[in-house]
């Protein structure tokens, strides 16, 4: 029997938006290891494509998500497309240890739609990603 490696975050976190139809690019130090640097980092910092007809979609994926917000762990928070559509930039971690940052505007950059004629399409865990 062959094993599977286990999947890194960047890989977890890539699938369950691709699986939930979320457009989203990698960026941060993530973005950089992708493109062959030699800077480590564990945060994975995500970029994503804000409209009302994803926020839905993307309250969905993040919902199979263990998630709380970072540094503030104990407060209730309600993940829901109204929540996603009042904010922009969350920071989060997941199953308490995994920090993933999750930007709708990146300064001084601008939105995805600003990133993507710049971005680059790799494979991470066998699914498309910018």
């Amino acid at each position: 029997m062959v094993e599977t490696p286990e999947q890194s975050p960047l890989e977890r976190f890539c699938a369950v938006l691709a699986d939930h139809g979320v457009e989203f690019i990698v960026v941060g130090g993530q973005a950089e290891a992708l493109m062959g640097s030699a800077r480590v980092t564990y945060d994975v910092d995500l970029c994503y494509r804000r409209t009302s007809r994803i926020s839905s979609g993307f309250a969905t994926a993040l919902a199979t998500l263990n998630l709380t917000l970072r540094g503030a762990a104990e407060l209730k928070f309600r993940l829901d497309a109204q929540a996603l559509a009042l904010g922009q930039n969350y920071t989060f971690e997941v199953d308490g240890e995994y920090p993933l940052d999750l930007l709708g505007y990146l300064e001084p950059i601008g939105t995805y739609n600003d990133l993507l004629p710049h971005a680059e399409t790799v494979s991470i865990g066998g699914h498309p990603s910018a």
